[in-house]
């Protein structure tokens, strides 16, 4: 009964988390959109000549007229709409998953003891530490001299993440490193908004009911962090899927690809917002580079984690021959291994605890099952993907022995 209520709590605060999530990003995505698509004003009798820019669309069955102030108006409306609680629901859901699989889980799914040999409690702290000092640092940062210079703050911050997903790739399980290096991301992108963003557009309110000139150095750096929140939003998209992905988390080199996963999400972030841009410079080359570059990046990961011939024969993750070339591994010897390292989790009533169901509906109790699922289970399997967290212990012999099954006997044994 725990485990089932568990799952419940996961699904619920999962979709809790997908529907802030679509709510903050939409609404950023959209006034990224809106700045870059407004127009000069024309000179009309009733234009308040505060207005920087406006633009026109139509959706829903009827015309709507934005416009933007190059500060704030004469007067503030009765009536002002603020955007805040879809990034503070988006983050404290997340922060709610991540405690619900990876810390309250660690043994699963954030320790490897062949990365590293942590304990729970290490574990968990060591990743809100991470949390917390990422975003010190990223602030550090931008309220450096380099704050004013975008070019170098983009590269500065660009090589503290790169190095924070090399470190986290050799302390944490691959799938607990991405979702630690994501979550991190995200943590800084709230903290935007709660520490600099929201302060910034208060300080603007609080100014104009004093009848004080609006300071713009506020604004500025809400603008500053807004920029930055957007590019930081497909990488951490990214890490949000990942988790179904083990070609990327336990992949050899598991931290180049989340480097270059990032940088790619970045650069077609980049170009998005680059065709937001006037018409006059869609079409350049400057344009259209970050699209080039994260379409090249994207390329050249596809051909590197491509699987060999070898790998898929039977031999290990790391290029290590299996056991035995020959393709009459013993059945009744792979059925034992079945049923004492996968069957604990993947049965119609798994025995290991925190499972309620098997994961993803993949029963493994009988070889007819195994070979049911044979691509997905020799993946896994040469990926070390599964055992979750290896917690059936599964030996190095026993995977070359299974592998070495699904690889040449698997096929053609009588079922």
């Amino acid at each position: 009964m725990t485990a089932y209520l568990f799952d419940w709590c996961g699904l619920l605060v999962r979709w809790l988390h997908i529907v802030a999530g679509i709510a903050w990003i939409g609404a950023s995505f959209y006034f990224v959109w809106l700045d870059n698509h407004l127009q000069p004003t024309a000179r009309e009798p009733g234009i308040d000549p505060g207005v920087a820019g406006e633009l026109w669309a139509v959706h829903g069955g009827g015309f709507y007229r934005s416009q933007k102030y190059r500060v704030a108006p004469e007067v503030l409306p009765q009536t002002l709409h603020w955007f805040y609680w879809e990034a503070y629901t988006t983050w404290l859901s997340g922060f709610a998953l991540l405690c619900l699989l990876y810390f309250f889980r660690a043994e699963a799914y954030l320790i490897d003891s062949a990365v590293a040999p942590l304990t729970k409690p290490a574990a968990i702290l060591i990743g809100v530490g991470v949390l917390i000092g990422s975003w010190v640092i990223y602030d550090a940062l931008c309220r450096s001299p380099l704050g004013k210079r975008e070019r170098a703050l983009g590269i500065a911050v660009s090589l503290v993440t790169a190095l924070e997903a090399w470190g986290l790739c050799r302390v944490f399980s691959g799938r607990g490193a991405f979702m630690v290096f994501g979550s991190a991301l995200g943590t800084i992108m709230v903290a935007n908004v709660l520490f600099v963003i929201i302060p910034g557009q208060r300080e603007l309110v609080r100014a104009k009911l004093d009848g004080r000139q609006p300071e713009p150095g506020p604004g500025l750096r809400g603008k500053q962090r807004s920029v930055h929140n957007t590019y930081f939003t497909l990488p951490v998209l990214f890490v949000m899927i990942s988790n179904h992905y083990a070609m990327t988390y336990d992949a050899r080199y598991n931290w180049m690809v989340l480097i270059a996963m990032s940088f790619a999400g970045a650069c077609i972030r980049a170009w998005f917002v680059a065709r937001h841009k006037p018409c006059a410079s869609r079409g350049s080359f400057r344009a259209a580079l970050p699209a080039v570059l994260g379409v090249l990046t994207l390329a050249a990961l596809v051909a590197a984690l491509a699987p060999t011939r070898e790998s898929a024969a039977g031999r290990t993750a790391d290029g290590a021959p299996a056991l035995d070339r020959t393709p009459r591994a013993d059945p009744d010897r792979v059925l034992l291994v079945v049923e004492q390292r996968c069957a604990p989790c993947h049965s119609t009533n798994p025995t290991e605890p925190g499972f309620n169901a098997a994961p993803n509906g993949v029963v493994l109790e009988t070889l007819d099952q195994v070979r049911a699922h044979l691509p997905e289970v020799q993946r896994q399997l040469s990926l070390r993907a599964m055992p979750l967290g290896n917690l059936t212990r599964m030996t190095e012999a026993e995977r070359a022995l299974v592998l070495m099954w699904l690889g040449h006997g698997a096929a053609g044994a009588a079922h």
